[in-house]
């Protein structure tokens, strides 16, 4: 398996038609594309049940920030050819169906088909910041796990990125980011 991770955002229905929105790394195989769900996850839930996800291409990092801060309500469009949604900010979209799955007791594989891509804006790059945010994010999603100090410098790193190229988008993200693990902190001295 190639271990490149890129990180994405994996929209899904549950069986009652609930959309669930979840930033997540992926990789690509052999065509087809490959989570790795945490155990318990809405996520693997719903793609056990409805045997399909979107997998979004975004830049607009306030939505990775959002997911793991606890905003999860996110504009969401149909999807073109299964029962799904995309986001509506999506510069593109796959359209996945369930091919495998491999169970495991902490992180099941599940290999995905793609049944449909569309584009519908176009990438111009991205900045330091955009990258910054999706690396907090990431600490905040973990925070339960990693050393204060380490988030700390972590975090003062990632400052630097969002001090020279962040536009508001990013600038609103980080500040969730940052109300994030100071509430972390705080319970922790309680």
């Amino acid at each position: 398996m190639n271990d490149q991770i890129f990180e994405t955002v994996v929209t899904t229905l549950s069986p009652e038609g609930a959309p669930h929105i979840a930033p997540m790394g992926v990789r690509y195989q052999a065509g087809r594309v490959v989570l790795m769900p945490f155990k318990p996850s809405t996520t693997l839930s719903n793609v056990l049940a409805t045997r399909h996800a979107v997998l979004n291409l975004i830049t607009d990092t306030r939505v990775f920030a959002g997911c793991v801060t606890g905003r999860r309500t996110w504009p969401l469009l149909p999807a073109e050819r299964i029962a799904g949604q995309r986001l509506a900010c999506a510069l593109a979209h796959v359209e996945l169906a369930l091919d495998e799955s491999v169970d495991d007791v902490q992180r099941p594989v599940l290999r995905l088909a793609r049944v449909h891509e569309a584009s519908h804006a176009p990438f111009m790059g991205l900045n330091r910041a955009q990258a910054a945010v999706v690396e907090g994010a990431v600490l905040v999603s973990r925070l339960h796990m990693l050393a204060p100090d380490k988030v700390e410098a972590e975090m003062a790193y990632l400052q630097i990125a969002i001090d020279k190229t962040a536009g508001a988008g990013e600038h609103e993200a980080w500040g969730w980011l940052q109300e994030a693990v100071a509430a972390h902190r705080a319970k922790g001295v309680a």
